[in-house]
């Protein structure tokens, strides 16, 4: 087990754990090398020793490492320390996309086409490689505060190119998400991440999932059989343009689909303009039923594999679903029998042996020889390892508090273990002038210190980076102890959009190159005219990251009476 304060490599020092998965768990930690934030992944110990589990996530880290884009979580480091298979990569602080959808129920449509401009785009960078996500979700995607979109786990991406991985048939990740072709046991194809960006799409508009079940299996044969739900019966003012690039994205054959993510952003970009306002439905140019029979019965033989080889869902009709329903009534039977037992044994083991329990004494304050002697003469074993504990109360060497607790009920013989005082744990502040306050925080919360953020106005705003400390409420050199609060002040640097309709469209690139937000220009190529239309209010925050688009009026000039800092003199 990973503990706090433990170094993986001699290098990244854990802070806390954050998550845990199926295969691995994930851990905040510091890289005392570079001085910043890390998320650590590690291969859960259970799994260490099993090779295939090894091999698996060697490869979602190679796959992963191989990409960069601003939108997808970067890879640092790779490696093994003592049996821990780790993977380093860049700590996010936002949340997931389902979190957002939990809270707001769904979003708006410039939200969701921004939303998706950002996930299309850093997906065409792992299409361009040939490397498939295969678990695109909202649980996978997750959102900064400024509204910058992070592509997360690619732990079960498969590098199409690799001769080692092509050969298997695995449906993995989420039904609600899961493109027919991998319902009926085919290999994944860079549509089949389309197929899944398109499900995502839809849930976001929406706050709905198109398919739902009383199973697993009844979810696959409605992406399988069901036409796809129309978002405008959901959302009636949504553009039919929108609508045509979710059913193209959704469609069951995947020769209808985009060929990949690239194109999908393409049309993303173009989505909204005055030319697409009275875009009819899309018709497919292949048939999307035309092998449904098959499939259906090609899913009764048909049993999907594990990137190993393993059996790990087979594929069944409507009528294998009642089997299931009667397995599953079976099995709940026995477990019930089971746990029946179970409780007897808990509850009648005691009475039947005649065990005599007696009460755990109260050590609090002992020194460790009394301790141990007064748990052994009340009949209790000392464990031989003793734990140390930081503690206020109990001056140091003491015996803080016992396990099992004072009072409690055990059997005579039953270990005990004892925790015994360090004293009350101090740290001494350092001045974090200049420090990113992200480290800073990493660092003294591995301490046990509540850290709190404050932003202070500056008099010169442009000479700051907004992620530095610039002051703390306990001065250099003093000490703080655990559960204590340090506050740390960070410049207040906030720039706003202003209206665009005073300036060039060589004014605005300027803009959004210095904020590093991504420009879309329609109609494309226009380098002269007025502004007429911008995505992104006046007087909205700048996120860097997002994605602004402008609306250009070729045959007006742009109006001579700018303002602005990118105005010309």
């Amino acid at each position: 087990m990973i503990m706090r304060g433990q170094r993986i490599n001699d290098r990244y020092q854990i802070i806390k754990s954050i998550g845990e998965g199926g295969m691995a768990n994930v851990y905040l930690a510091l890289d005392t090398i570079l001085d910043r934030n890390v998320a650590v992944k590690v291969l859960r110990g259970d799994l260490a020793n099993d090779d295939k589990f090894v091999r698996r996530f060697q490869r979602e880290a190679l796959s992963a490492s191989s990409l960069s884009h601003p939108n997808i979580v970067e890879v640092y480091d790779v490696g093994e320390d003592n049996g821990n298979y780790y993977i380093v990569m860049e700590y996010i602080e936002g949340k997931q996309l389902k979190e957002l959808l939990k809270k707001r129920d769904k979003l708006t449509l410039s939200e969701v086409i921004d939303i998706m401009l950002q996930i299309t785009d850093g997906m065409s960078v792992a299409h361009d490689a040939y490397i498939i996500h295969r678990d695109i979700k909202p649980q996978n995607i997750m959102i900064l505060d400024n509204g910058m979109v992070k592509i997360t786990d690619f732990g079960i991406a498969m590098a199409m190119n690799s001769t080692q991985l092509t050969q298997t048939n695995s449906v993995m990740g989420s039904v609600h998400y899961l493109p027919p072709e991998q319902a009926s046991g085919k290999s994944a194809t860079l549509q089949s991440d389309i197929y899944s960006m398109g499900i995502l799409m839809y849930e976001l508009l929406t706050g709905k999932l198109p398919y739902k079940g009383d199973n697993a299996v009844e979810i696959a044969l409605k992406h399988l059989k069901e036409p796809f739900p129309s978002v405008r019966n959901e959302v009636p003012d949504i553009p039919q343009a929108v609508e045509n690039i979710i059913l193209k994205a959704t469609a069951k054959n995947p020769k209808n689909r985009y060929a990949d993510a690239k194109e999908m952003y393409n049309d993303l970009k173009t989505c909204l303009d005055e030319s697409r306002e009275k875009e009819e439905k899309i018709k497919f140019k292949y048939p999307e039923g035309d092998s449904e029979a098959a499939v259906v019965k090609d899913l009764k033989k048909k049993t999907s594999l594990d990137d190993e080889g393993n059996v790990i869902a087979k594929q069944v009709t409507n009528d294998d679903v009642k089997k299931d329903n009667k397995i599953v009534l079976i099995l709940a039977t026995i477990f019930v029998g089971i746990l029946a037992i179970i409780t007897a044994i808990i509850v009648l083991l005691p009475l039947m042996t005649n065990a005599k329990e007696v009460k755990v004494p109260d050590v609090t304050g002992m020194s460790q020889s009394e301790a141990v002697k007064e748990l052994q003469d009340a009949g209790f074993k000392v464990a031989d390892d003793m734990e140390e504990i930081a503690s206020d109360d109990v001056e140091e060497g003491k015996i803080v508090k016992s396990k099992p607790v004072a009072g409690t009920k055990k059997t005579k013989g039953t270990e005990v273990t004892l925790y015994v005082s360090s004293g009350n744990a101090t740290y001494q502040l350092e001045d974090y002038t200049g420090k990113n306050y992200l480290t800073v925080q990493g660092t003294l919360e591995a301490y046990g210190i509540y850290v709190l953020i404050e932003k202070k106005d500056v008099d010169e705003p442009e000479k700051y980076e907004g992620s530095e400390v610039i002051g703390q409420s306990v001065a250099a050199g003093e000490r703080v102890a655990a559960k204590d609060t340090v506050t740390l002040y960070i410049p207040n640097i906030t720039v706003k959009y202003p209206d665009f309709s005073t300036y060039t469209v060589d004014q605005v690139k300027e803009f959004c190159e210095k904020n590093n937000v991504n420009l879309v220009i329609n109609p494309e190529g226009a380098t002269k005219g007025a502004i007429t239309k911008q995505s992104r209010p006046a007087g909205t925050t700048v996120a860097a990251g997002t994605t602004l688009t402008i609306t250009v009026d070729t045959t007006q000039e742009a109006e001579d009476d700018c303002t602005g800092d990118f105005c010309g003199e």
